[in-house]
């Protein structure tokens, strides 16, 4: 498989030819987001078998693609040996642009926050969030030999900030959940408040639907533990990740959550590709069984 083949609906780019697998890149008509997207799909060996196998979306963080993960994380061998599709998808719309939305790397293009946006003129095409969990899990369950029944999702800093929610907010629909050095209280800290006041407005009322921590105190819960590595050398750690005030709220709401801090670590994907491996297995256990 390889070129333009035409799935249905999806257009694919390029395929390569990893660990006996397949990792593809590919595009579709979104309707969240008002035109054309971009994702990822790794295929293990057990797919191309025609196994139905489960599956795991990843979302990459600030200035990130669909390509981020499959070029930098180094997670297509072990998700050939335990038989994982990964996908992956883009951080923001492409297709629709607006006046300023690429003057700063942490609002606008490629920073998309995996929310709907409520205000203009971004509400016509920034709803990353209906994307992964219509859109795009659409396009992949429709067209890829994987299982929905046994779905996962995980994600780096923004992007996990993105899984963490949605997990929460649609427990019933994907089994395991974890991030890598997450904005888990987008609320609290510089890079949340830029993004939500610009995407939500101004008055703060409606963002905790958008924000780990605040929606773990509502009451929403993950059935089982959420996994978290942070890397104590990051240096957004004290002033965009703060990962304490998630640990809390965890604590006073009886959530599972295993946050390890990892000494020495920073930000990027050094850090990322050093327990993808850990992170795989974890979601794997999670997955297995029908």
């Amino acid at each position: 498989m390889s070129g333009m083949t035409a799935m249905k609906g999806v257009v694919t780019k390029k395929e390569h030819r990893c660990f006996e697998g397949l990792q593809g890149f590919y595009e579709h008509q979104s309707v969240a987001c008002a035109g054309t997207m971009r994702f990822a799909v790794y295929q293990p060996p057990a797919a191309l078998r025609g196994e139905r196998v489960p599956v795991l979306y990843y979302l990459a963080g600030l200035t990130c693609s669909e390509e981020t993960f499959a070029i930098k994380s180094g997670a297509q061998r072990v998700a050939a040996e335990l038989g994982l599709a990964l996908v992956s998808c883009d951080t923001s719309p492409r297709a629709t642009r607006f006046p300023g939305d690429d003057a700063a790397d942490d609002f606008g293009l490629g920073a998309g926050f995996y929310l709907d946006a409520t205000e203009a003129p971004w509400a016509t095409a920034y709803k990353m969030y209906s994307y992964v969990t219509r859109d795009l899990r659409a396009a992949v369950e429709s067209n890829f030999s994987v299982d929905g029944a046994r779905r996962g999702i995980f994600g780096h800093s923004m992007g996990g900030h993105g899984a963490l929610v949605i997990a929460l907010r649609n427990p019933g629909d994907f089994r395991s959940v974890s991030a890598f050095a997450p904005v888990a209280t987008p609320s609290a800290v510089p890079w949340g408040e830029k993004a939500f006041t610009g995407f939500l407005g101004a008055d703060r009322q409606g963002w905790g639907e958008w924000d780990a921590t605040a929606l773990v105190r509502a009451g929403r819960r993950c059935e089982r533990s959420i996994l978290i590595d942070q890397g104590t050398a990051d240096p957004f750690l004290t002033k965009q990740l703060r990962p304490e005030l998630f640990e809390a709220a965890c604590a006073e709401a009886g959530q599972p959550l295993a946050l390890a801090r990892r000494e020495g670590y920073d930000h990027g994907y050094f850090f990322v590709s050093s327990f993808m491996e850990r992170h795989l297995r974890w979601h794997h256990e999670l997955l297995a069984g029908s």
